[in-house]
């Protein structure tokens, strides 16, 4: 008798245990956010020569400021989805002695878009409408993977104005200033 009662509480404790690690189905978890958002639109307009200023105004107060190295600022943002993992980026900025950005590091490349990246400079997913391919319609050539759509429908249509569309080139910003403040 004494056995069966000791056999059921470590039975017991143990079941808790099991169950502690466990998380519950449908329970809600939040998204934890932590440091500076980091953006390849911010990466992208930070220029050598910037002051310390423009680089603040761009990229917002850094995370880090090391007094043992004063020219050096860091920024970081993690990020974990409610129960899966934790990912987190960063970029350290350099300066000169006159305050000067001189230099950058971390996971962010100047104008390398995290697409780029990951896709490669040539994922074949875009296609050029200035030039046709060599088919015998003009339009350009259909991936291998896709059937064409049935005379008449109106798929067809749709695919016949997308492929009519004419390519406008989109302006881009002008650079910031870094001579005035």
């Amino acid at each position: 008798m004494q056995k069966a009662k000791l056999m059921l509480t470590g039975l017991t404790f143990l079941g808790i245990a099991t169950l502690a690690g466990c998380s519950f189905p449908g329970v809600y978890k939040i998204d934890i956010q932590q440091g500076n958002v980091i953006t390849q639109d911010m990466i992208d307009q930070l220029r050598p020569g910037m002051t310390r200023r423009q680089v603040r105004f761009i990229m917002g107060n850094p995370m880090i400021t090391d007094t043992f190295h004063a020219n050096r600022w860091d920024y970081l943002y993690s990020i974990q989805p409610g129960g899966g993992p934790r990912q987190q980026e960063r970029i350290g900025l350099i300066f000169d002695a006159n305050d000067q950005l001189v230099g950058l590091s971390g996971d962010f490349l100047p104008g390398t878009s995290r697409d780029e990246a990951i896709l490669g400079s040539d994922s074949g997913t875009v296609i050029d409408t200035a030039s046709p391919a060599a088919s015998p319609s003009g339009a350009p050539e259909r991936p291998r993977n896709e059937a064409a759509p049935a005379p008449g429908s109106l798929l067809e249509q749709i695919q016949r104005e997308v492929d009519e569309v004419k390519a406008v080139p989109v302006p881009l910003p002008e650079p910031l200033d870094i001579d005035g403040e």
